[in-house]
Formats: structure tokens, sequence, C-alpha cells
């Protein structure tokens, strides 16, 4: 057994853990978890532990349901906020067949094999995200609009703000859990907060930020409030974005630096950065999965639509943030279309894959866009060269439909169920009659 499951076994027995849950994510990323007794770990490790796979989202079909689940000892970490009684811990788990090889369905093996290949290539990916989300006062009834919990603004420091306290609790059950946060503040919208993850590689982050989202909304239930991390929950304020900042490294060197080069952006880094805009179009239904996700982005307000780079613009889709002199490790760029919304694995999987494509073609990056990219005109636009980036979960499924680099990254299975599932999402939405259908209409025909 290896170093780090018996290091696992030891902790539990010092630390008195009587419920060991073990999570994985749907195609969608959903979390799933299934707790077993400490007793049984020692198996799972070596052999994994079986379940349904058919019961899960994207996952098998009935007759060959069979699965494993073997957790990741380097995952384990304990859950402060089950205080109460014995002590339950978590590890996240890698999905496997009977035959005890990697699971076509598991989502963390996707981004598994696509960090491979870019191992493969010499690149270690990181990622660092800054999560958006909502506050309101209580989870809304079906048909009522949320209540934010305040109607403050951009880095707003109020007195006795709700967003304070909420903020500084989910922080210290973070940090509990060895998930390091580097910003946190409120945002633009009335109640909606951000908390930005310090980064780490790729896979680290993936499953922090699904340890996020459960801590997020478990502090949030404590305090009677519900967060949302829904794309667009308020018609007339900012969506949830959640930015995401990539670099690649060689070793301890970032392959994004090169000092003296415009922006100190590297070969490497352009080639990468032309990859991400070449294949924008194709990507969005992994980052943007959702129908309310192009609400988000055809509402402005720093939320890209364009598919264009910038140095410091937050207007463009790919912004790369301003340099500092003394610090060429944290040279990087920020991919700004994502959504809090997306499965982590997946959408990192997408970026990762498009970025190393302009590598490995030798992508030219056109000349970056310095002006509001929202106040050009549409010919200024297209004298530009900027192609715009898909306007509906419809458009953006018929344009992955056609990409080999989605269908190669994601695998036959995945890429197939995703494609369905977001059809019938789609489909089952274009029925829908709204309000605002009712209110422009009923009157007058």
């Amino acid at each position: 057994m290896e170093k780090q499951a018996e290091f696992v076994l030891r902790t539990i027995e010092e630390r008195d853990i009587r419920f060991m849950r073990l999570w994985f994510t749907d195609v969608l990323g959903t979390l799933k978890s299934v707790a077993v007794a400490p007793a049984e770990l020692e198996g799972a490790f070596s052999e994994g532990i079986g379940f349904d796979g058919s019961a899960i989202e994207g996952f098998a079909r009935v007759y060959e349901s069979d699965m494993l689940v073997r957790p990741d000892a380097s995952t384990f970490s304990l859950l402060p906020w089950r205080n109460e009684g014995p002590g339950v811990a978590r590890m996240f788990c890698d999905i496997l067949m009977p035959d005890g090889t990697p699971s076509y369905a598991d989502p963390r093996f996707v981004l598994k094999r696509t960090l491979t290949k870019a191992a493969d290539l010499g690149f270690t990916f990181y990622t660092h995200p800054e999560v958006e989300f909502y506050l309101f006062k209580g989870r809304p009834e079906q048909g009522e609009v949320p209540v934010p919990v305040d109607s403050y603004g951009y880095f707003d420091n109020t007195p006795h703000g709700v967003g304070h306290d909420f903020r500084r609790q989910a922080i210290m059950m973070l940090e509990a859990m060895g998930i390091s946060v580097e910003f946190s503040h409120h945002e633009g919208g009335p109640g909606q907060q951000e908390i930005d993850l310090r980064y780490a590689d790729a896979l680290t982050t993936a499953d922090n930020l699904m340890t996020f989202r459960l801590v997020v909304q478990e502090v949030a239930l404590e305090q009677g409030l519900y967060a949302s991390f829904m794309p667009k929950p308020l018609r007339d304020a900012p969506g949830s974005g959640m930015h995401t900042h990539l670099s690649l490294f060689e070793g301890d060197r970032n392959a994004f630096y090169e000092a003296g080069a415009p922006y100190q952006l590297s070969s490497v880094a352009r080639s990468f950065i032309a990859g991400l805009l070449v294949h924008a179009p194709e990507i969005t239904a992994v980052t943007n999965q959702w129908v309310n996700s192009y609400k988000r982005l055809a509402g402005g307000a720093e939320a890209p639509s364009w598919v264009c780079w910038g140095h410091n613009n937050r207007s463009a889709l790919i912004r790369v943030p301003m340099y500092k002199p003394a610090k060429g490790n944290s040279t990087r760029i920020e991919y700004r279309a994502m959504d809090s919304g997306a499965n982590p694995y997946l959408a990192f999987a997408v970026l990762l894959a498009a970025g190393l494509k302009g590598i490995e073609e030798g992508y030219e990056i056109p000349a970056g866009a310095e002006d509001d990219v929202w106040a050009l005109t549409p010919g200024e636009r297209q004298a530009m060269g900027m192609q715009q980036l898909p306007t509906s979960l419809n458009q953006a499924i018929s344009i992955m439909e056609k990409s080999e680099l989605v269908a190669e990254t994601l695998g036959e299975h995945v890429y197939d169920f995703f494609l369905r599932n977001k059809r019938a999402e789609w489909d089952e939405y274009r029925r829908q009659v709204t309000q605002w259908e009712l209110d422009r209409y009923l009157p007058s025909l």
C-alpha cells in the first residue's frame, strides 16, 4: 500500500474518524457522495468499492452498469463543518471499470488524460479561478424572484454586512481543509460575492472547486441564507463568472514568460492564446453549459461576447494581466467566458487542449484589442476579425458537434452523452412560455 494511503488509515484511527465520504462528479459536474465505514477503506484503496454506474448521469447503460470508486489518498481532508459527534472526512475518487481500468465516463479522468498529454510535452498546467456567486435571503420558492442579502456593490465595505461574516466563515472552513484563498470581496451585483482560490495544478484546483461549492452552500445554510452559482440569477444585475487564470510551467520555469517580449509573453504563451481564440466557440458549450449561461454572456458587465484578447482589457475574452517586473513566474493569461456553473474537470480539459493545439500547430496570435469591445460597432469588430461567441446553448451545441478537438478531449462516451443531455435541455427550454412573453403578447394578440 502506498504511503499516502497508510497515512490516511493512521490518521483516521488517531482522529477517531467514523465516517469517510467518497466524492466524485457526474458528467455535468454534480457532486456525488457515498459514505463508508473506516474498516472498508483498506479494501477501497486496493480494489475499489462497487456501485451502479447506470444511476449516475452519463456514466453507463444498464447492461454495463457495474463500476468501482477508488479513493485518491492525496485528497484526504477532514470536513470542518461536521464538528458535532464523530469525525467525518472526505476523499475524491477515480471511477474504474470492473477490470480496474479508468472509466471513460469519469470527468476527473478526462482532465487527467489531458494533463498527461501536456506532461508529455514537458508542461504542468496551473489554474487560478475567481469564483463569483450570489447570496440570497433563503431559498426562493418556485416562481419567486430571489431576494439578495444586500444592495451593495463592487468592493463595498459596510458595517455589519452579511457578506463579511459569510466570507470570513467560508474562508476559515476552506483553509481548514487546506484550500488556500487569495482574495475575497463583495462583487458588483446586490448580494454578489467573489472568493478567489490560490493557483494550483489544474487537477487540484478542480477538486478544490467542487469542495468550494459545497462549503459555500453549507455555510450559507448555517447562516439561514442560500448561495447560488447560477450564471445569471437576476435580470438587471451582473452574472456570476469564473474568470480563470491559466499558465504552463516547465519544471519551476514559467513557460509563458519571456523577458523583453511584448507584455513579457513567450512564443509558447502567444500560441496558447491563439489556440484558445481559434477554438473558443467550439469549447463554449463546456465552459458555459447551461441555458442560463448565455443570459450572462449577452448581458455585458464585463462578460465577454466576442473572441479577442487584450492586455489588461476586461472586455476581451482573454486578458493578459499587468506584468510585474519582479515576478516573471506570475505571467499568465485570464480566460473570462467560463461561469461558476461549469464542470471544472471538463472545462479545464478543453481549455488546456485548445491551448496545446495552438502550441503544437504553431498558431499565430492576431492583434490585441485595445478598446472596450462592447463599445465597438459590428463593422469595427468585423474589421478587426472578431468572431462572436455562441449566443445560445443551441448554437454552442451545434458548433461543438462539429469539433474534433472537443470530441477527442472528452472521449466518445462523455462527448456523446454531453451533447444528448444539452440538446434535451435546450428542447425543454424552447417549449417554455415565459413571463416576458405573456407580458408582451397577451394584451395585444
